[in-house]
């Protein structure tokens, strides 16, 4: 079942068109992986979904329902659900008044209890800074953070724009270790835009290649991985 589409999507900003004929698929369950060089138009990719760009045509498919015209607020009620780059918490309030702020929705105000204890058994380190702010946490301690703030608003997709970006390799490699375990075990569905290609296609079901924002290569993500021509043009390294 396809849970979220990108339909020849035009999109940008303004009159700047950043995407070209975009066409993606979701299933539901999967890890799907968009990797491509800087300036590809992935985080675009990302906010498109999330109603935060110039959609110009195509369209943007939830559940089997267009959701182009709906602003952001509405799409997370829906349960999509973003981590933008750079994480952007609340850095004067302390760990668990961030947290609270995740849960913006009626069914996440409802479970907020079983929410924190879901956030805090993924994030161990979280409970333990609970009343930390948030501003004097290390690198890989906000970017749990952020993935558990959003985890508070019970998102049915999540979208991971870079979530490894300048954290230290170990911290890395328990980041999307718990990417795994969100799918795996949370029955989350996730849609990750990554720099560490090898890393997301390896934990992905499925991947596309953008270039100058168009996908340029779509499939099997383990495929595309063992692919020698792909690994050269792209680093998969």
């Amino acid at each position: 079942m396809n849970l979220l589409e990108l339909r020849n999507v035009e999109a940008g900003y303004g009159e700047f068109r950043v995407l070209h004929n975009v066409s993606i698929t979701v299933r539901k369950g999967e890890i799907v992986a968009l990797v491509g060089p800087n300036g590809a138009g992935k985080t675009t990719t990302l906010r498109t979904i999330m109603g935060m760009t110039t959609l110009y045509s195509g369209d943007v498919i939830y559940n089997g329902k267009s959701i182009r015209n709906l602003p952001t607020h509405k799409r997370v009620e829906l349960g999509l659900t973003m981590v933008p780059e750079g994480r952007k918490l609340f850095n004067t309030l302390t760990v668990y008044e961030n947290l609270i702020a995740g849960a913006i929705t009626k069914r996440a105000r409802e479970k907020l209890e079983d929410s924190l204890e879901f956030v805090f058994t993924l994030f161990p380190r979280l409970k333990e800074r609970k009343y930390q702010l948030a501003g004097t946490l290390s690198g890989g301690e906000s970017q749990m953070l952020a993935i558990a703030r959003a985890l508070m608003s019970r998102p049915e997709v999540l979208l991971l724009d870079e979530p490894s970006l300048g954290l230290a390799p170990k911290i890395v490699l328990m980041i999307f270790d718990v990417i795994k375990k969100l799918r795996d075990e949370g029955g989350v569905t996730i849609l990750l835009v990554e720099q560490h290609v090898k890393n997301s296609l390896e934990i992905a079901d499925r991947g596309y290649v953008m270039e100058l924002g168009r996908i340029v290569i779509e499939g099997d993500a383990k495929k595309i991985l063992a692919d020698e021509r792909l690994k050269k043009a792209y680093l998969i390294i």
